[in-house]
């Protein structure tokens, strides 16, 4: 098997992952505690796979660090799953209670 073929059979994957977890979160639609835990579980599945198998992946020697800093600038970035700050979350609810108030 090639490196392209394995790149193509990995990106299928991925797609497919991608479509279960997303298909899921639109059943999950309105229903902000099934959607908190799929949030849980993707914040949890990214720390453990950074902590647990990423970071034993990381580059040893300069060439290599080089060829990963150029991939990820490449496609998009370090990936980062960030949090809802509690004092965003407060916002969106105020500004519903005074547009409820207004009608």
């Amino acid at each position: 098997m090639t490196s392209g073929e394995t790149t193509t059979q990995s990106n299928a994957y991925l797609d497919d992952i991608k479509t279960i977890v997303y298909e899921h979160a639109q059943r999950s639609e309105g229903d902000s505690a099934e959607l908190l835990q799929l949030l849980r579980l993707l914040e949890a599945m990214h720390q453990r796979i950074r902590e647990d198998l990423f970071i034993k992946t990381l580059p040893t020697n300069r060439q290599a660090l080089h060829m990963l800093l150029r991939e990820i600038e490449n496609k998009g970035g370090w990936p980062y799953i960030p949090r809802m700050r509690l004092k965003s979350l407060m916002a969106n609810l105020y500004a519903e209670e005074a547009t409820k108030e207004l009608e």
